[in-house]
């Protein structure tokens, strides 16, 4: 990505970081970028280099916060201007969302979120113009803003619309709300460890979860955590790490991983004693699964595939497939997801999951186990998925989860003995360490 007007950060501290939050927003709420491939890899941001860590972990939390509560940054905003926020000037708008979100939520001065606001218009050709007015509404936010937020007092706005109503009408308007909430809130850090989690929830500052996931607050790069260099952990939410667990016993048998990379889950499957064939579609995808195997110390053969059309000459004990989704269920981490998706991209993605279900029946030995998840809120990509191919493959029989495999969790064990979390599940006093992704998965076995 080649950003229109980066200019190095010599200057004034603590303005480059909200320029290059400026270009990531501009990147995912005008270019359909995803957030990730704007943070890493080889799309990043290439002022990312230029910047101490310090700034790095404000920008990220900058642009996560104006993501999280867009919906609530657009309401004040509308109240504080009169003609709307300004349309043939991005980086106006820009500035207004990145002052408005350090007034409202962030621990900085209000003078310095102004005044730095004002700098990024000032700076930007088009936009300059608008200096005065993003001036004078960001010291209105700082005096009415807060009352703004309490005049409406829901976090459903900070979810486009068609989601919203598609969750009242599948889990009820009370759930929804309380998923919203919960969705609000930046989460903590969830590590799936390969032994004696309780020591590393010591080391690490945390506590372990009922599932045996480590779950945390600190921030900052994870490169630095105590046991990272080792390969002791790796990072994965602990509703992401429920499926694997549903193989049982799985030591020397052969378990194929569609869909892996990045590899929690073929991380899972291989420390479990299995071996595991681990399948993905993107080159640079498998390249990075490859990478974190190696520091995990873990092997796994890998192919570079479409899962519905990979060929194997052999059948397997075990097939896991997390499927391409909507990925609905992420955006209490992945807050740029809920403005990227539409509703029509449901539909689609449930014939590809459709597909690879179909595909992963063939894969199977007699008595085999297929596990199937996605980390979709959407029915029509976990159980109406699962209904359709146990309706058309007669030789597949559902396998219910028992509340004993899922650490007692009953609120995430589905009357069909599936499983679905939500956003809202594993409540906790402290709410930054509740929740959960939202998750599908199901058991089904070969006859």
């Amino acid at each position: 990505m080649k950003p229109s007007r980066f200019v190095p950060p010599t200057e004034v501290p603590g303005l480059a970081a909200r320029r290059i939050a400026a270009d990531i927003l501009d990147g995912v709420l005008h270019k359909h970028r995803m957030l990730d491939d704007q943070l890493d890899g080889p799309g990043a941001h290439p002022g990312l280099k230029t910047l101490a860590d310090r700034d790095r972990a404000l920008m990220r939390r900058l642009v996560a916060t104006i993501l999280r509560r867009l919906g609530t940054l657009g309401h004040v905003l509308s109240r504080l201007l009169d003609r709307g926020i300004p349309s043939d000037a991005p980086r106006a708008q820009s500035a207004l969302l990145i002052g408005a979100a350090q007034i409202l939520w962030m621990d900085v001065p209000d003078h310095a979120a102004v005044d730095l606001s004002v700098r990024l218009v000032q700076a930007d050709r088009r936009a300059a113009k608008y200096a005065g007015l993003v001036n004078a509404v960001l010291r209105r936010c700082a005096r009415e803003g807060q009352p703004l937020i309490e005049e409406v007092q829901s976090q459903m706005l900070d979810l486009p619309p068609w989601l919203v109503a598609r969750w009242i009408a599948a889990y009820g308007e009370d759930t929804t709300r309380a998923m919203a909430a919960a969705i609000g809130v930046e989460p903590a850090l969830d590590l799936t460890v390969k032994s004696d989690p309780d020591n590393w929830a010591a080391r690490l500052h945390g506590e372990a979860l009922a599932t045996g996931t480590v779950r945390t607050l600190l921030h900052g790069s994870v490169t630095t955590l105590p046991g990272f260099n080792e390969g002791a952990w790796w990072v994965q939410d602990a509703a992401a790490a429920i499926p694997a667990r549903l193989f049982g016993d799985i030591k020397d048998k052969s378990v194929v991983d569609l869909c892996a990379a990045p590899g929690g889950k073929t991380a899972q499957l291989i420390h479990a004693g299995a071996r595991v064939t681990a399948v993905d579609r993107s080159p640079n995808r498998v390249a990075r699964l490859r990478e974190n195997l190696a520091r995990l110390s873990l092997e796994a053969e890998t192919a570079v595939a479409d899962a519905t059309e990979w060929q194997s000459g052999d059948l397997f004990d075990g097939v896991l497939i997390d499927a391409p989704c909507a990925a609905t269920g992420t955006i209490r981490r992945h807050p740029d997801v809920a403005w990227l998706k539409q509703e029509s991209d449901i539909g689609a993605l449930a014939a590809v999951q459709k597909r690879m279900l179909q595909k992963a029946a063939t894969l199977l030995k007699p008595g085999g186990t297929l596990v199937y998840c996605t980390c979709s809120l959407e029915p029509e990509e976990g159980e109406q998925a699962i209904a359709s191919i146990l309706a058309s493959e007669p030789g597949l029989r559902r396998m219910p989860v028992g509340r004993d495999e899922v650490a007692g969790l009953d609120e995430i064990v589905t009357a069909d003995g599936d499983i679905r979390t939500l956003p809202s599940h594993l409540a906790h006093p402290d709410s930054r360490l509740g929740g959960l992704d939202g998750f599908f998965a199901a058991r089904l076995v070969k006859s």
